[in-house]
């Protein structure tokens, strides 16, 4: 009775925590008539992406087209030469939709030509449609031309076509080339708080968006040049890794477009919101958090709605269900060794099962909706039975430390290589994060079940007033020098992170321009670094994961249960 008591209790509790962290959240105005002015679309299916020349055929655009109408009166593209983007204007007149239409450039001439005859020969042919054009995107940034190759360009196309032309860029190429705002019809800038050099977190984006697009008017008036001013993509991630105070989630990317509306209506700003549909394909280039930007997900549902409250995770309850299950049947199984326990060591083994199916779910949720290709979703699978294997091992080894046994010679080695095996895959995570983390997520969830379930080991020899610096907090003692070299590694990973973040933000060249004394700079650049709240959770995640290592390290197994 005792074990159906605790069980429903645990339940409860579970279903409430669960429901406390996934409230409605108030994010601001709707938007009205629930419909945007623009959006950037990248027309790519799960599979699919340019770097790989795999394009959607003209039924998957017609679906996209179709369901872009709902919610928007514009559309913004990059490419006009490619695969199937040719098809795209006469898709959008049959929905209503205008567009602003890009030429994708690079460092390779003869691409560059053909997207330039693309572009001339879309917009002369759809003028209807095809209202602005754009002449590369991003392509000083990332150093694929110089200035003068790229007015070039400009040129030529202002000369073929009749609309208006332009260049997009992040908002400082335009102040680090003014002689670009001479040469296009429109200004077209890129304000994307994440991705500053210094990070903006979402309550505080709408008022830099507001103050960055009147400095790049003023930047203009004072050369003479009253030109219209297109806010080219501003947008804000779903997914991904936490910058400085920018926190990618569903509420704050719904937050920060319900704002940057706000924002635009009240000043007049033209805008075009970055993206339609999340694109997995660039996860390639920028991790988790470049391929979640969009209003839908990759299989076109709605990632939240643009008016009415918003949930983190409307579908939480499912991934709840089927931990529920798990637990259920983790009892049921174990039901007669738990019934042997007293009250109190059976209640807190309980609840570990609980936390340990809660987090395993959780885990194959986030890695699988977060893996891209087939060797991320490989790794994913290699990834959660890992961890499911080490978390039952670390459960198994918890009982016989409150039944007063001694766990199986075998099982103990189990563990032992288990959790080597995954403190080596986190040191390698950790080394990767630390030397060139921009693009790579903090694996927190990854890390979870075995920290859990390390912290749950100590409150037992707390419990028990074992001293770990004699016993170990793990059994089996094979590789004792090993171990310890293992746990420096993660504490050195963690070290390594802090000082790799904080480089990264110093030599950024807006807090150069903004900070030109090392030492202020310095300290902002460590400020960004401390307290991120993914980081921070990692760094933790790291110690605790050394602490059994670094700390008495592995004794005999016999010694487990004195």
């Amino acid at each position: 009775m005792k074990l159906v008591v605790t069980v429903i209790l645990i339940i409860l509790l579970a279903a409430t925590g669960g429901w406390l962290a996934n409230q409605p959240q108030d994010v601001g105005a709707d938007v009205p008539q629930g419909k945007l002015n623009s959006l950037s679309f990248a027309p790519f299916w799960e599979g699919q992406g340019p770097m790989d020349g795999v394009f959607p055929n003209v039924a998957q655009l017609d679906t996209d087209l179709r369901l872009m109408s709902e919610k928007t009166r514009s559309i913004r593209t990059y490419a006009s030469a490619e695969g199937t983007m040719p098809e795209i204007p006469a898709l959008a007149r049959k929905y209503g939709l205008a567009m602003i239409q890009g030429a994708w450039l690079g460092g390779i001439k003869k691409g560059n030509q053909l997207e330039i005859d693309g572009l001339i020969r879309s917009a002369n042919a759809n003028p209807d449609v095809v209202k602005r054009v754009i002449v590369g995107n991003e392509v000083l940034l990332r150093g694929d031309l110089e200035i003068n190759e790229l007015i070039g360009y400009i040129r030529a196309v202002k000369q073929a076509v009749k609309q208006p032309v332009s260049y997009a860029d992040v908002w400082s190429m335009y102040m680090k080339y003014p002689e670009l705002i001479k040469e296009v019809d429109f200004i077209t800038i890129h304000i994307l708080p994440y991705w500053e050099d210094e990070p903006i977190p979402v309550d505080e984006a709408p008022a830099h968006i507001e103050r960055i697009y009147k400095h790049v008017q003023q930047q203009a008036w004072a050369m003479g040049a009253d030109k219209a001013i297109l806010i080219g993509e501003s947008g804000w991630p779903s997914e991904g890794r936490q910058r400085g105070w920018a926190v990618p989630s569903v509420v704050n990317e719904a937050k920060f477009i319900r704002g940057l509306i706000s924002v635009a209506s009240a000043n007049g700003f033209d805008y075009n919101i970055v993206e339609a549909i999340n694109q997995s394909w660039k996860s390639e280039l920028e991790g988790v958090v470049g391929a979640n930007w969009g209003l839908f997900s990759v299989d076109r549902e709605e990632v939240f709605p643009l008016t009415g409250k918003v949930y983190e995770d409307p579908q939480w309850y499912k991934g709840w269900l089927a931990a529920l299950a798990l637990f259920l049947a983790a009892v049921l199984v174990f039901r007669k060794p738990l019934q042997a326990l007293p009250i109190v060591p059976m209640a807190a083994l309980v609840l570990a099962v609980q936390i340990m199916v809660l987090l395993w779910t959780q885990q194959i949720e986030w890695l699988w909706y977060t893996s891209y290709t087939v060797w991320q979703r490989l790794l994913t699978l290699a990834v959660v039975g890992v961890n499911a294997a080490l978390a039952g091992l670390m459960l198994q080894y918890a009982y016989t430390l409150l039944a007063g046994q001694t766990m199986n010679v075998r099982l103990a080695d189990w563990l032992h290589r288990l959790y080597w095996l995954l403190g080596g895959f986190m040191a390698f995570k950790g080394l990767c994060l630390a030397v060139n983390g921009r693009y790579i997520s903090f694996p927190v969830l990854t890390a979870s079940m075995a920290v859990a379930g390390v912290l749950g080991l100590m409150l037992i020899a707390t419990g028990q007033r074992r001293d770990v610096l004699k016993t170990g907090l793990l059994p089996c003692g094979r590789y004792y020098a090993q171990a310890h070299w293992l746990g420096y590694a993660l504490l050195a990973t963690g070290l390594g992170l802090i000082v790799g973040e904080t480089w990264e933000f110093w030599r950024s060249r807006d807090l150069i321009l903004a900070y030109p004394g090392g030492g202020g700079r310095l300290l902002l650049s460590l400020r960004f670094t401390l307290t991120n709240q993914q980081l921070v959770q990692w760094l933790m995640c790291l110690l605790v994961l050394a602490a059994p290592l670094c700390v008495g390290g592995y004794k005999s197994v016999a010694n487990t249960a004195k």
